[in-house]
């Protein structure tokens, strides 16, 4: 399987927006300092904000295993204090076992796979 895209929704907690900017900061560090297939890990709060999304890729899956072993400990501190309603969605084919690591640490994911766009080939594997 190749490159793999992720998308991020989650709420933050309401007056713990300065402590869910720590937080997201600290597993950013994780992230630079640990991961070695990742791509893309952009972080986006809304203007209020009250909510985040974050924008993944991965070169290959076991680039987003690999990641969420690196940052499982300050992403369960990051929900358990600052963060809630967390919905992933995936783009891109991926194996039973990721599945299963959704269903574990983010309560399912939505998968949708490449039908059409400008390029000939997607971005994306299908």
């Amino acid at each position: 399987m190749g490159r793999l895209e992720v998308t991020a929704h989650l709420k933050v907690r309401p007056g713990q927006l300065e402590g869910f900017k720590a937080q997201v900061a600290e597993i950013m560090r994780l992230s630079r300092e640990k991961d070695t297939q990742t791509l893309r890990y952009d972080w986006f709060i809304k203007d209020d904000g009250t909510e985040c999304e974050v924008h993944e890729a991965y070169a290959r899956e076991e680039g987003l295993i690999e990641h969420n072993a690196h940052v499982m400990e300050a992403r369960a501190l990051l929900f358990e204090k600052y963060a809630y309603d967390h919905r992933m969605s995936v783009y891109g084919e991926i194996s039973q076992p990721l599945r299963d690591l959704f269903d574990k640490h983010a309560g399912g994911v939505s998968s949708y796979s490449f039908l059409l766009g400008l390029e000939s080939t997607p971005a994306v594997s299908t």
